[in-house]
């Protein structure tokens, strides 16, 4: 009994530290990130591929969602032979209202009355979601996009993933004049339009301790673009 109840102890030490270890592994290793960006591998194994395309309502372009072929293994084993049985899900997004979601490699855009298609990026990126925002259309005839994104590999592992540092993004509904709106190494927290003002408010926090994690210590700054104007110009306001 002895000797399971030390057995049941080590078990739980190892599972405490192999938790603590997954919580504290850090979103930026900044003994790098200073010197770049990082380099992101890419996976000569995976396929890319398109979903159909889609147009936003009252525009006249056509988006086509660009993002890997997905391959998702059954855990059970085939009745005959000993391979395990593939699934293939050639659906890479997800289509609501006015706005497209995912984890997409790009998004390539086209004049409904052209065959030309152009890319909105030329650099390694994971996008989230795609937001067409109709109201601003509406109201100012400067028809938008928001992206929310991951585009610096800062915990320097090789790949874009949730484990970095989100982005936010503008962009014309034509792809034309893709804009980092957000300062490199600060996460983005949320963001949100108020349309009586045509602006598009945001939070993003920046690791000021320099710990490699976002946390209470750390420094929220709170953002705002006027979409009324031409040049979308960030300006900070602070509520507390």
């Amino acid at each position: 009994m002895k000797k399971l109840h030390i057995a049941l102890l080590g078990f739980s030490v190892l599972l405490l530290a192999s938790c603590r270890e997954e919580v504290e592994k850090p979103k930026v290793i900044y003994d790098a990130a200073n010197k770049d960006k990082g380099v992101v591998k890419m996976d000569s194994t995976q396929i890319s591929i398109s979903d159909l395309p889609i147009q936003m309502e009252g525009t006249d372009y056509l988006i086509h969602p660009v993002g890997d072929l997905r391959v998702y293994e059954r855990g059970t084993k085939a009745r005959y032979g000993s391979s395990s049985v593939i699934d293939l899900s050639f659906t890479i997004s997800n289509y609501g209202e006015n706005e497209i979601t995912g984890y997409l490699q790009n998004l390539k855009f086209q004049k409904t009355d052209s065959d030309s298609i152009r890319t909105l990026t030329d650099k390694p990126a994971l996008i989230q979601t795609a937001t067409y925002l109709k109201s601003v259309s509406d109201r100012t005839k400067k028809q938008i996009m928001v992206y929310t994104m991951f585009d610096m590999d800062t915990n320097r592992d090789g790949k874009l993933d949730a484990s970095d540092i989100k982005a936010i993004y503008l962009s014309e509904i034509s792809g034309d004049r893709f804009t980092k709106i957000s300062k490199n190494y600060h996460e983005l927290i949320d963001w949100n339009l108020i349309e009586s003002k045509n602006r598009l408010y945001f939070r993003t926090i920046e690791d000021t301790n320099k710990n490699g994690q976002f946390d209470k210590n750390d420094v929220v700054h709170y953002n705002y673009v006027n979409l009324s104007n031409d040049e979308w110009k960030v300006s900070s306001y602070e509520p507390i």
